[in-house]
């Protein structure tokens, strides 16, 4: 591990208390509860502002091959990857008015991804697209997420701006019953849950959010017809208003920048600042990426998450921020961890980790320095935390947007977030600040949709509920994708599998196992069911080697990652070697033991 001007002890020690003091600042007692989920009464901040009039249409009754709950990448891949395996009716149901999940809300000015575009987008080498920047802006990644559909011909059964309400088992027709918020109740032999980890949108829990009489959306739902413009630019509506930003998180980042163009002043409210590295985003043609034989999207895919998952390479094809920090973002995984033992001095392996992790903050917190250029503002924009406490952002037009003098950045450490939210503007300590339009880019609810939060009814076998089946000991699973006295159910997500930077790649790997699984329960004519046995047996393969993350959380500064501020729960929730070495696991098991999750359809009661 290469450690660029290595801290000395003197300066570990102070950068520790350091850490800590900041932490202390921004931890609030309520944790996660300090957010409200936007329904009820703030369920305008969720409604579609893209689909337009949904048409209407009868209930449907009719039975399909494969149900998929949710049309975003990890929906879209699923649907993909049955098709290729002859699979004739997928059904995908999608709350949006279309296909890309995440893509298809977030449309706010600025957005792009944050992965390299030519691994971050899947199927590239099975549509023959080539991205056309290193980092894809948001329309393009939308426009690819509908390429792969139209490829895969997802739109003929495809159901939009309706949602599944319940997934009850048939035990008679070995079925699953998909009720929807539409009426429909229809029939599907497997069922696929694709809802994602982050796709509700939350507020703070700010008192008087519905006092506010000015324009107020999130950013997730960015109103287009009140500030003009589209995601590039040219929002002329907001050319004379005032106009605050509450949050400076991944999206804050790529907004702010935006906002300083065209607004008459922005405000911008920040708790905790992100980490900002060097974007460098720039045109790429096929020739840049090697896309001049089959299988290049995939050897590079596959060499970035080798790379970030903590595994040997002979080259980086993607070198960027992110295989350059691998290490610092992926140290609690066993694979680093090694590299002390092979050393025989853990303790010194360690000290190198937090040497490397100082240098690369004190970078990020220099490059600050050398671009905003009031001092007061610069030192409330840098991080003060280890870099794997929150996602990484990058950007090359944050810092510079607070050198203009109609940006203003309200730091809110002291008050522990915003106090209050007026008919005018927004309350801070002493000092209220008058707004025409208030926009929150406060992220979503980590874990609130889809099965495991409960937000969708499950019952399986005997009409057992889901997580009433998880209640007593935790989530039972085989690889995260199967579970006991459920035939027939995928779960897509990351519980008890593998997670990545990059998790479009996690998501396609599973969308190819599930789609095997699919094919070989058809030829043996039998459900797709784990036994008890098979799930004690993958539970024992997680808890072997689990990092213990619960010291490096608490020490971090407050985030989704840590529940904000409350540490992670204990229990083993991933597989503990990464998703390179996840994803080599399920190939083996395919090749050697899938006999194992499949039970005769006839069963004895």
């Amino acid at each position: 591990m290469t450690i660029p001007r290595t801290p000395g002890a003197g300066d570990l020690a102070a950068l520790r208390r350091r850490y800590r003091v900041e932490r202390e600042r921004r931890v609030r007692p309520d944790g996660g509860r300090q957010y409200q989920a936007a329904e009820a009464e703030f369920g305008t901040y969720a409604a579609d502002p893209y689909a337009g009039a949904v048409p209407e249409r009868e209930p449907l009754r009719d039975t399909v091959d494969v149900a998929v709950v949710g049309g975003g990448f990890g929906g879209i891949l699923a649907g993909a990857r049955m098709r290729q395996q002859g699979v004739e009716r997928v059904r995908i149901v999608e709350k949006g008015g279309d296909f890309g999940g995440t893509w298809y809300w977030n449309r706010y000015p600025g957005v792009h991804c944050d992965i390299e575009s030519h691994v971050y987008l899947p199927m590239l080498d099975e549509t023959g697209y080539v991205p056309k920047w290193k980092y894809a802006p948001g329309e393009e990644i939308r426009l690819h997420a509908m390429r792969i559909a139209q490829r895969f011909d997802l739109y003929a059964h495809a159901l939009f701006s309706t949602a599944v309400t319940s997934l009850t088992w048939d035990e008679a027709s070995a079925s699953w019953i998909v009720a929807t918020d539409r009426g429909d109740s229809f029939r599907a032999t497997y069922v696929v849950t694709a809802t994602g980890t982050l796709s509700e949108p939350k507020l703070p829990g700010i008192p008087g959010i519905k006092d506010f009489k000015g324009h107020t959306f999130h950013t997730s739902r960015w109103d287009y017809a009140y500030t003009g413009g589209a995601p590039d630019g040219g929002m002329t509506g907001l050319a004379h208003k005032r106009v605050g930003l509450v949050g400076t998180g991944a999206t804050g980042v790529q907004v702010v920048p935006m906002l300083a163009e065209d607004a008459g002043q922005v405000y911008v409210f920040q708790r905790t600042p992100s980490s900002v590295d060097v974007r460098a985003n720039r045109p790429t043609t096929a020739r840049d990426v090697g896309a001049d034989h089959d299988g290049w999207a995939r050897e590079r895919r596959d060499n970035f998450l080798r790379i970030v998952s903590g595994e040997a390479a002979d080259r980086d094809l993607v070198a960027d921020g992110w295989t350059e920090s691998a290490a610092l973002l992926e140290k609690l995984l066993p694979s680093f961890r090694r590299q002390g033992d092979r050393q025989g001095d853990r303790s010194a392996f360690e000290a190198e980790y937090e040497a490397a992790d100082a240098a690369k903050m004190n970078e990020l917190r220099a490059r600050v320095e050398r671009t905003v250029t009031d001092r007061d503002t610069a030192e409330k924009l840098k991080p003060w935390y280890r870099y794997a406490c929150k996602r990484p952002a990058f950007s090359d037009h944050y810092y510079p947007a607070f050198n203009r003098g109609n940006v203003t950045l309200v730091d809110t450490a002291d008050t522990h977030g915003i106090e209050r939210v007026t008919e005018h503007g927004v309350v801070v300590g002493d000092t209220a600040y008058e707004l025409d339009c208030l926009i929150f880019a406060t992220g979503f609810s980590v874990g609130v949709s889809g099965v495991h939060s409960g937000q969708l009814p499950v019952h399986g076998r005997g009409g057992t509920q889901l997580l009433h089946a998880w209640a007593r000991q935790g989530p039972r699973t085989l690889h995260g994708l199967t579970s006991h006295g459920f035939p027939n159910l995928l779960l897509m997500g990351s519980l008890q599998n593998a997670s990545s930077v990059n998790f479009t790649h996690v998501l396609d790997e599973q969308a190819v196992h599930i789609a095997a699984l699919v094919a070989a329960a058809e030829a043996r004519a039998a459900l797709i069911e784990p036994s008890r046995r098979t799930e004690d047996a993958w539970l024992a393969t997680l808890a072997k080697d689990a990092p213990d993350h619960a010291w490096f959380h608490a020490e971090c500064t407050p985030g989704y990652y840590n529940r904000e501020g409350g540490g992670r729960p204990n229990g083993p929730s991933a597989y503990p070697h990464g998703a390179f070495a996840f994803h080599a696991l399920l190939k083996r098991w395919r090749e050697t033991s899938m006999d194992e999750v499949f039970r005769a359809k006839v069963r004895a009661r």
